[in-house]
């Protein structure tokens, strides 16, 4: 039985964090392309023009980003029918109970505070994507919301 390829974009506009990412889903040998996006303009110019035929699986989201930030970006994503259904896991060094609150309130599917630490980072990202497979996508409930090494 062939495992389906799923395609991830990061958006994220620290090097080193797309650089560790990339490390980490190489490691984790996970069935994955990743696209990476450096800020939140660049993200909806790259799902305008993949809008039709070649959305990704999952959007990996940083929140504190230059020219538009992650949460102008999901508002934007979640206001537009196409885009909408887009699964948003929210990766941020930020563990705010206000901003994790608004995030849920705004639909994304997970919350993760980017860790420090690679091995965690690994584990982090791996869980996140078996959760949002088996899980087909959806947001779980609010204690479920986010996910730490």
């Amino acid at each position: 039985m062939n495992k389906p390829i799923y395609n991830l974009l990061l958006a994220d506009d620290d090097e080193d964090d797309c650089i560790f990412f990339k490390e980490a889903l190489d490691e984790l040998s996970l069935p994955v392309n990743l696209v990476t996006v450096n800020d939140g303009v660049e993200l909806m110019r790259f799902l305008d023009v993949n809008v039709l035929d070649n959305l990704p699986d999952i959007l990996f989201l940083d929140l504190n980003m230059p020219r538009k930030n992650g949460y102008e970006c999901l508002t934007e994503i979640k206001a537009v029918k196409e885009l909408s259904g887009l699964p948003v896991v929210i990766f941020s060094t930020s563990l705010d109970s206000e901003i994790v609150n608004l995030m849920y309130e705004k639909g994304a599917v997970f919350y993760i505070r980017k860790p420090g630490d690679f091995a965690k980072l690994k584990k982090v990202i791996g869980e996140a994507f078996a959760k949002a497979t088996v899980n087909n996508f959806k947001q779980p409930a609010r204690e479920q919301f986010i996910l730490q090494p």
